[in-house]
């Protein structure tokens, strides 16, 4: 989207007293390490803040996107045109009432995972390994390990058409890495979740999914987690290493050997580098198991 470079100007010297970074390389910004550099990148601490960044970047049309850890992300070689606001770790916090727990949209699920264990709750144990913030677990629905962010999450306040939305979840609000509550029609600002208290054995799970993690997720390289979302009736790992392209490898990317439903960098890798293998994965296993993958990694940039 092509827009006016000075009205850009204009808009780094209405946040100059926040956070800001013209020309921000996103490769910084994301798990995958991979990415051009951002026109401005605007990082608020509280909500007055990103309201006041999206107010004044539709008032001098300048595109913006919103992004939280970047955990799931590939960005293009070429960067991201005008404003990228990161909802992350300066937009954090977690309260406690009762067996509820609220955060803000940039506390890193894990953190509010563990926090929550340590607090004497369980229900979110299972997410204490999931690299990306509580916004963009809910933006997404994350999973893993048979629990979801539906299974305990009670409120979603969020911003839509410049309003601040307060909300209990309803039915089909939120599946299978499905979530209404996703940028750039909604952002999430912060989430509530329902918890019960601990049955004795909730540190034991925890730790029982962090080993399983660490012994089957290729976790010493970036990568933006799981490459493709996992097919009715199949996993996607298991198809592609069928498929024999398990360390297949274009550029820097590579199908991991320790778990082929990971595409990592191993070094130098580009976004292109990237598409070219997820194309090759696709073509390869539907070739071989008439199984069509999609791509849970959301692509953006240029």
């Amino acid at each position: 989207m092509k827009y006016d470079k000075e009205n850009l100007a204009r808009l780094a010297k209405e946040l100059e007293i926040y956070k800001i970074k013209a020309n921000a390389p996103m490769a910084e910004y994301t798990s995958f390490r991979i990415g051009g550099p951002a026109d401005l990148l605007f990082m608020p601490s509280d909500r007055e803040q990103l309201e006041y960044g999206i107010k004044k970047a539709k008032e001098l049309d300048v595109p913006y996107m919103i992004i939280g850890n970047g955990s799931n992300l590939l960005v293009s070689d070429s960067g991201i045109e005008g404003l990228v606001i990161r909802i992350a770790g300066d937009f954090s916090s977690i309260e406690y009432s009762k067996n509820r727990l609220k955060a803000h949209a940039g506390t890193l699920i894990s953190v509010a995972a563990k926090d929550s264990v340590e607090h004497g709750l369980m229900g979110l144990e299972w997410a204490a390994g999931i690299p990306g913030t509580v916004g963009g677990a809910v933006a997404m629905n994350a999973g893993a390990y048979g629990g979801e962010i539906k299974q305990v999450l009670t409120k979603v306040e969020y911003i839509e058409d410049g309003a601040v939305c307060s909300v209990e979840p309803e039915d089909g609000d939120l599946g299978y890495r499905f979530s209404r509550f996703a940028a750039p029609e909604r952002i999430v600002l912060s989430a509530e979740f329902s918890l019960s208290p601990d049955d004795g054995m909730t540190k034991e799970r925890m730790k029982d999914y962090s080993d399983r993690r660490r012994a089957k997720q290729p976790l010493t390289y970036p990568s933006a987690g799981s490459t493709f979302k996992r097919p009715a009736g199949y996993y996607a790992g298991a198809l592609i290493e069928q498929a024999g392209l398990k360390g297949m490898s274009v550029g820097g990317a590579e199908v991991s050997t320790l778990h082929a439903g990971f595409i990592i960098n191993k070094g130098g890798a580009t976004s292109e580098d990237v598409k070219r293998l997820i194309e090759l994965v696709q073509e390869r296993v539907y070739e071989n198991s008439g199984v069509t993958l999609e791509t849970e990694v959301k692509f953006i940039g240029r």
